[in-house]
């Protein structure tokens, strides 16, 4: 059974740090794209960051651009999202999805919310003095 398991969010002061992980089971991340989306209070959900399969390319929301950063450990099953210089206004739950699996292909990755086929249950991050 494929699962997906966010952990590290918590309340931090603006201008601090956080490295959110997300632990897939069920299936070898290798093969897979995975997003790092969120939710604010009375949005809708966004794609903030991205990691294609097999080695493939990074992709980032532009208003994150050089504050978050993506990282995967193919051999933990593990994905991480790095964000530095936190703003009031990243204050959401943060969800690590996943598509695929691709075999071929696919060395790029989509923010495309809808793209995602498994959903893990999120973690909040609240970002307040």
């Amino acid at each position: 059974q494929l699962q997906l398991v966010e952990s590290g969010g918590e309340l931090v002061q603006p201008g601090g740090s956080l490295r959110l992980s997300c632990a897939a089971s069920g299936f070898s991340l290798y093969y897979y794209t995975i997003g790092w989306f969120r939710q604010a209070p009375g949005k809708e959900r966004e794609g903030v960051s991205c990691s294609a399969s097999r080695g493939g390319t990074t992709n980032y929301k532009d208003s994150v651009k050089g504050r978050f950063t993506i990282s995967r450990d193919n051999a933990k099953n593990m994905v991480y999202l790095q964000i530095d210089s936190l703003k009031a206004e990243d204050t959401a739950v943060y969800y690590c999805a996943a598509r695929g699996p691709f075999l071929s292909g696919q060395r790029m990755c989509t923010l495309v919310t809808s793209e995602y086929h498994y959903w893990g249950q999120g973690t909040q991050v609240t970002v307040s003095s």
